[in-house]
């Protein structure tokens, strides 16, 4: 049965919806009662004031917010910004999720993951573009034939959609006025099936683990748990990311602009070894971790991992290990081992 917008006002906590809006001064949507679901706001461009929970703050580009159910809800255009484009979900949450949003909790149920960095940024526009679609994904058996698996997320930018597809005005408020209403919007996308639905959760689940991961540290908390030159945790990062990448002392360097000469030195003092032994000890222990769970053969594993050849694996490794890799791979899969 279809969903009207009305019926979308203040969502059923079983549903799951994706969409977009681009709003002007004077858009404003509160909920005195809360939403038995959850909101989840990512900001593009201009700016968003968002209160719940006793707690206010300004939502900008590379900003998410995310809400937690049953508490009233005010967000509108910041004051002063001249726009406020962002994606929107109304979800139930995996469990996994409220661990990784703890660290950003303004107020109970009320989180703000600040910074995301430009890369990042890109990826969670891909990820609710995908969401939109796929919220409207159909088997093979219920579509007409030649119909695609999933329609257009958006109508085309000739064609807006109707005032009535839009984020919903909640019924526990005033009605907005004519002059409020968003100049450009798309229409909400309802997962209805379980397939869509899950389809939708994954994608917001990435939106969320992106964002989490790659934001600003909130505070000191961070820094005091990660003590040390942040440029040196950044090189460990990626070489930890990417074992096999052919990294060098120079690509290292580069990726935390500092001079190679400068990068060795500062990398031995927070360490206590040069760069490339860091590189050699991740590439050994991620073609350890795929002698164990792989059927790859030795040269696999090794051109895996970012050795030049399988004879310099092996001694590298045995050098670490004490062993050769398949003596290695042997005794973890006997039995009793």
């Amino acid at each position: 049965m279809p969903v009207t917008a009305e019926e979308m006002s203040v969502p059923a906590a079983e549903l799951t919806i994706v969409g977009h809006f681009d709003n002007r001064p004077g858009y404003a949507t509160r909920r005195v009662s809360g939403s038995p679901s959850w909101l989840l706001m990512w900001t593009q461009d201009g700016a968003g004031l968002v209160e719940q929970a006793g707690v206010s703050f300004t939502a900008g580009p590379g900003d998410l917010v995310v809400l937690g159910a049953d508490a009233a809800q005010h967000y509108r255009v910041a004051p002063g910004a001249e726009r406020w484009r962002f994606w929107w979900a109304h979800f139930q949450p995996r469990p996994a999720w409220l661990g990784w949003l703890a660290e950003h909790a303004r107020a109970p149920g009320c989180h703000l993951v600040e910074g995301v960095p430009e890369p990042t940024r890109a990826q969670i526009d891909e990820a609710f573009g995908r969401a939109a679609r796929n919220a409207r994904w159909l088997p093979p058996a219920a579509r007409s034939l030649g119909e695609p698996a999933t329609r257009p997320a958006h109508p085309p930018a000739a064609r807006p959609a109707p005032a009535l597809a839009a984020h919903p005005a909640p019924t526990d408020s005033p009605a907005h006025a004519p002059a409020a209403r968003p100049t450009r919007e798309y229409a909400p996308a309802v997962a209805v099936s379980g397939p869509a639905r899950e389809l939708v959760l994954n994608a917001v689940e990435e939106v969320i683990v992106l964002a989490t991961a790659s934001a600003r540290p909130v505070g000191d908390a961070r820094r005091a748990e990660e003590p040390g030159d942040a440029r040196v945790h950044r090189a460990l990062a990626l070489i930890a990311a990417e074992p096999g990448a052919p990294h060098s002392v120079a690509s290292l360097a580069r990726a935390v602009a500092l001079s190679p000469s400068r990068f060795a030195h500062l990398f031995t003092a927070e360490t206590g070894h040069p760069p490339m032994r860091a590189v050699r000890r991740a590439r050994i222990r991620h073609a350890a971790r795929l002698l164990e769970v792989t059927d790859m053969d030795v040269g696999q594993v090794a051109a895996a991992s970012g050795f030049v050849s399988p004879f310099h694996f092996s001694r590298a490794f045995s050098h670490e290990y004490g062993m050769a890799p398949r003596d290695f791979r042997s005794r973890l899969r006997r039995p009793n081992a």
